[in-house]
């Protein structure tokens, strides 16, 4: 989702990141700078609406936390209606998109990651990243036994990078060659698909449903 989403606001929304927020900190930079081709406006839309989404799947986590099935249910939802929003405007306002509708969807498509990533960093998974690959590679590379240390999760971030790496792919060569509309689907289908497997797996004896150890 993280890939998709951001080949459509970097591709076709002018140069502005929904997902990667240090890669909007650092536009912001520029754009202050006078650096041609970025816009302050937009990299702070998407900051700020990022944010919000944080804010809010903070909220849902104090609220549906002890159970991570219902909170991922939940959190999952919230990010769908606001994908699915961007969905419905993009479809409406046509390829290139016009300016007064381009914060329509850099703000909605940020707040969903932000309620993305909340859920994500509560969730607590170890070694699974879903938007800064930093330091994920880092972690490949020193924490491998080539380093000296134990090895950590090599499957887990590497999925995160493969994943990441073949949504901007797919969401690039579709935007450029198709439409933004299609990418945005396909990554509304990925929150419809994860929302409703949590449902049906969120049993209350489930381990994994459990909130991991305090310090994990």
């Amino acid at each position: 989702m993280t890939g998709l989403v951001d080949a459509v606001s970097y591709v076709a929304l002018g140069h502005v990141f929904v997902a990667n927020m240090t890669g909007n900190v650092v536009f912001v930079g520029f754009a202050a700078a006078g650096a041609p081709g970025l816009s302050l406006a937009a990299s702070l839309t998407a900051l700020g609406a990022f944010l919000l989404g944080a804010l809010a799947g903070g909220r849902i986590g104090v609220r549906l936390g002890g159970h991570r099935g219902h909170y991922l249910r939940a959190a999952a939802a919230a990010s769908l209606l606001l994908v699915l929003a961007a969905v419905v405007l993009s479809a409406a306002v046509g390829q290139p998109v016009p300016d007064a509708a381009r914060y329509g969807l850099i703000a909605p498509l940020a707040l969903a990651m932000g309620v993305q990533n909340a859920t994500a960093r509560r969730l607590a998974v170890p070694d699974l990243t879903t938007t800064v690959l930093t330091l994920t590679l880092t972690g490949i590379a020193a924490d491998s036994r080539f380093a000296g240390g134990t090895g950590g999760h090599p499957s887990r971030r590497l999925i995160s990078v493969a994943a990441m790496l073949t949504g901007a792919l797919i969401g690039a060569v579709l935007v450029i060659n198709v439409d933004i509309v299609l990418p945005l689907a396909i990554a509304a289908l990925l929150i419809a698909t994860i929302a409703i497997t949590a449902h049906l797996l969120s049993n209350p004896d489930s381990d994994w449903a459990r909130p991991p150890p305090t310090g994990h």
